[in-house]
């Protein structure tokens, strides 16, 4: 079982920079692909990045590209997502999540953190 805890979200203006952060309790944590979904009002949960167990590849929604960056250091078991020149849109409830196949499908994750409100005023 793997516990997920997200952190540093938070409300910033348009134009600016956040770092989410999502540690796991599972000593394994190199064993698995991690994703990052967020989820707006009155919306579907959407894809945001994901990387492999290794780090050595990443995938990223078309809508972030460019600006966010995700990152994950096996041995704080920690992934990342920097974000960047960050738009009104950008607002939701950002989870971070894990398996042990990495997929820019969230039905694929197994496991789920509980969430983190970024809120990007304009």
């Amino acid at each position: 079982q793997v516990q997920l805890v997200e952190s540093g979200g938070g409300l910033v203006q348009a134009g600016g920079s956040l770092r989410l952060s999502c540690a796991a309790s599972e000593r394994t944590f190199s064993e698995y692909a991690m994703g990052w979904f967020r989820q707006a009002p009155g919306k579907e949960r959407e894809f945001v990045a994901a990387i492999s167990f290794s780090g050595g590849s990443t995938y990223y929604a078309d809508s972030v590209k460019g600006r966010f960056t995700i990152s994950r250091d096996n041995a704080k078991n920690t992934v990342y997502l920097q974000m960047n020149s960050l738009k009104p849109e950008d607002t939701a409830v950002y989870y971070c999540a894990a398996d042990s196949i990495v997929s820019t499908w969230f039905h694929q994750y197994t496991y789920w953190g509980q969430g983190t409100q970024v809120t990007v005023s304009s």
